[in-house]
């Protein structure tokens, strides 16, 4: 049975998200829909991108993902379908496939052109659902788009490595459900730089010397739980995705607070790694 996923900004409350999956069913009732999220914040661009990049590898080769978030088609904003990693892709040009392009190079892409074929004005609903709905049939990009070989990049996306090799300044580009702090600075990326250097982590006031590969690595279960430092511990650690986060052991944004209310951390802060000059 094909499965067709579901990343959009659409929220709980209206009927969009509703509204898609009954035009999916509508027109394919052998299928699986799979919300991943419709919580992304309005029109945001690499929220989504983080989102589905950390999301579509735990699905089978050949799922179908539609993204709707900033969807609304115009002559700077088209529509394309992507093949890349044995997936498909369904969303606008506007960087957000970038971000997964960035490690694995798109196999196709087609800019959707079957618009003068549908009367709409919600092209998720519609255009996307239809695309989709193709693809989940087995059928192939060329029938509904034209080859293109470009993608619109997502600016601000990449941290910056200076000339000298001894610091990465990265942003934050998402911010978790437990206020945890994520960062654009892979494990990757800091251990090509850092070589084993020592090093130093600095997001506005609060500053780290050290990451963690699990939240509970930073606590010493050697101690009786009277003498460890739990709550409120501030910690770095490489997440599931091996991005650089920053952290509040336990955290809770509405009682005892988060890395980002703590730390006065949002989107596209800086985040910073000095590295020992060798």
């Amino acid at each position: 049975m094909p499965i067709i996923t579901l990343t959009t900004d659409f929220g709980e409350k209206d009927h969009f998200a509703g509204g898609v999956k009954g035009a999916i069913y509508s027109e394919l009732d052998d299928v699986r829909i799979v919300d991943i999220s419709h919580s992304v914040s309005p029109f945001h661009i690499s929220e989504a991108a983080y989102i589905i990049q950390n999301a579509y590898r735990s699905f089978p080769q050949g799922t179908v993902h539609i993204i709707g978030i900033d969807s609304g088609l115009n002559p700077e904003n088209k529509h394309i379908a992507v093949y890349l990693d044995g997936h498909y892709f369904i969303c606008a040009n506007n960087g957000i496939i970038s971000m997964l392009a960035s490690e694995i190079n798109p196999e196709k892409i087609v800019e959707i052109n079957i618009h003068d074929r549908i009367d709409s004005n919600f092209p998720v609903l519609d255009v996307f659902v239809k695309v989709a709905c193709h693809l989940a049939r087995g059928g192939t990009l060329e029938v509904i788009g034209k080859p293109i070989s470009e993608l619109k990049e997502l600016t601000g996306i990449r941290p910056v490595v200076n000339r000298e090799a001894n610091q990465i300044i990265g942003n934050v580009i998402y911010i978790d459900n437990y206020g945890n702090v994520v960062s654009n600075i892979t494990k990757s990326l800091f251990d090509e730089v850092g070589k084993g250097r020592p090093f130093k982590i600095t997001a506005r006031t609060a500053s780290f010397n050290k990451v963690y590969t699990n939240y509970s690595d930073a606590i010493n279960f050697d101690l009786p739980p009277e003498k460890r430092e739990e709550d409120g511990k501030k910690l770095a650690l490489w997440n599931s995705s091996n991005y650089l986060e920053l952290a509040i052991y336990k955290s809770n944004p509405s009682t005892v607070g988060s890395a980002s209310t703590l730390f006065g951390l949002e989107f596209r802060d800086t985040v910073t790694v000095n590295f020992d000059a060798t």
